[in-house]
């Protein structure tokens, strides 16, 4: 069966390496930061000014001036840094940051991206995620395969203003994830009980299915802390 949010973010944190500086992009991004693996140490960032957050604080014991870039309230880890968002533009532009997970509304089969507005939509600013798809060592899209309208995606092209061009390297959905290559958009895991033509239906550029393909592994069920 599809993944829910929270497994998709549990899937997308089995990419983190021990000390990796990452970005979490808003919305679904965020929750990696529930699942980072036993043993592993990473320090995440915001590109509003904070290395080291820690997991979403419980209920009650949230502090409202400690937030993401997203105005999430988060929490610190020991050891965690406060500084002013042109030092974390400048970590970012420096490539100093090893991966950055990002939601998108569209992603090609060529790995451009799309996710900082759709045309006729109040934006308030485009944010760090045009710094952050060039600047980061490696890029991760996390998000629903197909839209609310049950349109596609991942697409042959991009029809949205883009983000960056050829910059994403992996897309995790709630069917699979997807690796971008020189040839293409390979499918090397799958949901549960989910078929390889569902994907490809799901999916509106070309798919070449791994012939090492494996289902993906997360824990059901598991909520995360919000």
């Amino acid at each position: 069966m599809p993944l829910n949010r929270n497994q998709i973010a549990q899937r997308a944190a089995q990419e983190l390496s021990d000390g990796f500086y990452v970005n979490l992009g808003i919305g679904l991004p965020t929750l990696v930061s529930n699942y980072i693996p036993t043993g592993v140490s990473v320090y995440l960032h915001s590109e509003n000014g904070l290395l080291g957050i820690g997991p979403f604080p419980y209920a009650g014991e949230e502090d409202p001036d400690l937030v993401n870039a997203g105005k999430q309230t988060v929490t610190m880890i020991a050891g965690a840094s406060i500084f002013n968002s042109a030092e974390s533009f400048g970590m970012i532009r420096g490539g100093h940051i090893d991966l950055a997970i990002l939601g998108a509304m569209q992603v090609s089969e060529k790995g451009d991206l799309a996710n900082w507005t759709v045309p006729g939509q109040l934006v308030k600013g485009m944010g760090g995620a045009m710094d952050l798809a060039v600047g980061a060592k490696k890029v991760i899209v996390c998000m629903e395969h197909t839209s609310k309208k049950g349109e596609s995606k991942i697409l042959v092209e991009c029809n949205l203003p883009l983000t960056g061009v050829k910059v994403v390297n992996t897309i995790i959905t709630d069917l699979g994830v997807i690796a971008v290559t020189d040839e293409g958009l390979e499918l090397i895991e799958i949901a549960s009980d989910v078929k390889p033509e569902q994907v490809q239906a799901a999916t509106a550029a070309a798919l070449r299915i791994s012939p090492n393909l494996k289902q993906i592994e997360v824990i059901t069920p598991q909520t995360a802390q919000v």
